[in-house]
């Protein structure tokens, strides 16, 4: 079953800045729909060399406009020198760390680079925060993330988790993208204090399941929308949005939304699908996405 903002229980700055997200902007039906651009302190330069001009953040700006997104999502330099112009057009939500793919993901951490009064001060609607399930260090990354959930209780800021199941044991465990990774990460979240979690579409595979803990490992076949479902019950009360990982097609894209949100998902974090495609392209695929959110009030 589905949940909306409706059932949560949020203090006032919480549910206000979460109310105009999800009624005030985008399909303003309490879903949600938000444009990520964050891959250029995560992947680098490399993500835009399909699409150059999506390396200016204005074309990721444009698209949310033009698409009907409900927010966007940056680092804090970034928000900086291009929100100002958009600013009241296109909400923001400021990530709070963030890491290069240079290192090692053996033992990975997403440092701080910008707080929650930051966020107030750029008049952002949401806080966005990494947090690597399953490193050796998450004991750090628990802290850290504790002292953000301290803070953005005390601005009444919603925290969205993306809650990445990383590091050598995930991946001796049946890897990040299994659906035994995913279901804990959306749980971790929510026992956490997320107000809304991010998770990736799980994968299943026959044989790397076999390496997860009882009773994902006896599982021999379980269809996507199936594990979808599990995982939004897992979050609980936390807000679900799914994410659109690399570029696909058209048609694609908007099927992995239908399966999304047929599962119980909250909405979508669409970023590499959307912009690595030409303007006018990417804001069509917006649309129909949009329209099919329009179709799954929450």
């Amino acid at each position: 079953m589905a949940i909306g903002l409706k059932d949560l229980s949020l203090p006032t700055g919480k549910r206000a800045r979460l109310q105009r997200l999800c009624y005030g902007s985008g399909p303003a039906n309490g879903t949600l729909l938000l444009l990520p651009i964050d891959q250029g302190l995560e992947h680098g330069p490399r993500d835009f060399f399909p699409n150059p001009p999506a390396s200016d953040i204005e074309f990721q700006l444009k698209i949310a406009a033009a698409g009907g997104y409900s927010g966007i999502a940056m680092q804090i330099g970034t928000a900086e020198k291009f929100m100002p112009s958009y600013a009241g057009r296109v909400p923001l939500v400021l990530k709070l760390n963030g890491k290069t793919e240079i290192p090692s993901d053996d033992a990975p951490i997403s440092p701080l680079n910008a707080t929650v009064e930051d966020a107030v001060r750029l008049g952002a609607d949401a806080v966005g925060y990494t947090l690597y399930v399953g490193s050796s260090r998450q004991d750090e990354d628990f802290r850290q993330f504790s002292q953000v959930r301290q803070d953005a209780e005390r601005y009444g800021m919603p925290i969205i988790v993306w809650s990445y199941p990383r590091g050598a044991a995930v991946e001796a465990r049946g890897g990040k993208d299994s659906y035994y990774a995913v279901d804990y990460a959306a749980r971790v979240a929510q026992e956490l204090g997320a107000d809304v979690v991010k998770l990736n579409v799980p994968k299943f595979d026959q044989e790397k399941i076999k390496r997860a803990p009882a009773p994902y490992n006896a599982m021999t076949s379980v269809e996507t929308g199936e594990m979808l479902r599990e995982i939004v019950r897992s979050a609980g009360r936390t807000l679900v949005i799914f994410a659109g990982g690399e570029k696909g097609s058209a048609d694609e894209v908007v099927e992995k939304a239908r399966q999304v949100l047929d599962a119980g998902a909250t909405g979508l974090i669409f970023g590499r699908n959307i912009w690595q495609r030409p303007y006018e392209e990417a804001v069509a695929v917006s649309q129909r996405i949009r329209d099919l959110l329009l179709q799954h009030p929450r």
